[in-house]
């Protein structure tokens, strides 16, 4: 690839300060806003994903997480993005990077390369849509041929707020996720339901999950393993602090 064609792809993006070799450079060129892949990200950002259906909701909670906002006129996501928020877990400031991909049947190929070497995903559906929880199977498939067989998964029914409108009831959802040995919760992104339990609950599973593996081997002289800690720990300060920063 020549010099000005590079330029053209990768200027403004995360891989503008340090260009890749040729051989390593990521699937996702047609898509310069997108954070690199997994496979190519800097050892312990090691992300949280949002996968499902489109026009479920993944946006939305993500900035309704990160941001406090929602977006009534949000449009469904091109690519992959992302945004990150340090919450409180243990007495430590972790610092999470969660990427929102696109749910269109066209990017598949493209957003399924972010999966690889993720240490947890929420794994979307619309409680009013039936479709969409139907369709979860197959997003928990292609989920589990491509990621980490140890990541950890949570099911999310969104739009909790649509009750008059449920087509999937709470106990059905329930024993899908106990049948393959996911955590669920129930949330709403329009009226903040639950959206900041869903991530706190997920990402303090990660967390304890990696530092109950990584600790006794650096507590005997070994080294930490090539996945690194997958959230920066951060020591709290002396006058403590709130939930998140």
């Amino acid at each position: 690839m020549a010099s000005d064609e590079y330029d053209f792809l990768f200027k403004g993006t995360l891989l503008d300060h340090k260009p890749l070799p040729l051989r390593l450079k990521p699937p996702v060129i047609s898509f310069p806003r997108s954070p690199t892949p997994v496979a190519f990200a800097p050892r312990g950002d090691r992300p949280i994903v949002l996968i499902g259906d489109s026009g479920v909701g993944k946006s939305n909670l993500l900035s309704r997480f990160t941001r406090n906002e929602f977006n009534m006129d949000s449009k469904s996501t091109i690519g992959v993005e992302f945004a990150t928020r340090s919450i409180q877990v243990d007495s430590k400031t972790i610092k999470a990077q969660i990427w929102d991909t696109a749910g269109q049947e066209r990017y598949r190929a493209i957003t399924s390369a972010y999966y690889r070497g993720a240490v947890g995903a929420l794994l979307v559906y619309d409680i009013s849509k039936h479709i969409t929880y139907e369709n979860v199977t197959r997003w928990l498939k292609e989920l589990r041929d491509h990621a980490d067989s140890n990541i950890v998964i949570m099911l999310v029914g969104n739009k909790s707020d649509l009750r008059h409108l449920r087509a999937v009831t709470t106990d059905e959802a329930k024993a899908f996720a106990a049948e393959n040995h996911l955590s669920f919760i129930e949330t709403s992104a329009l009226d903040a339901s639950n959206v900041e339990l869903a991530f706190q609950n997920i990402l303090t599973e990660i967390y304890r999950i990696v530092s109950s593996k990584v600790l006794p081997e650096n507590e005997h002289g070994g080294s930490i393993p090539d996945r690194g800690i997958p959230l920066s720990d951060q020591p709290k300060n002396d006058q403590g602090g709130g939930k998140c920063c």
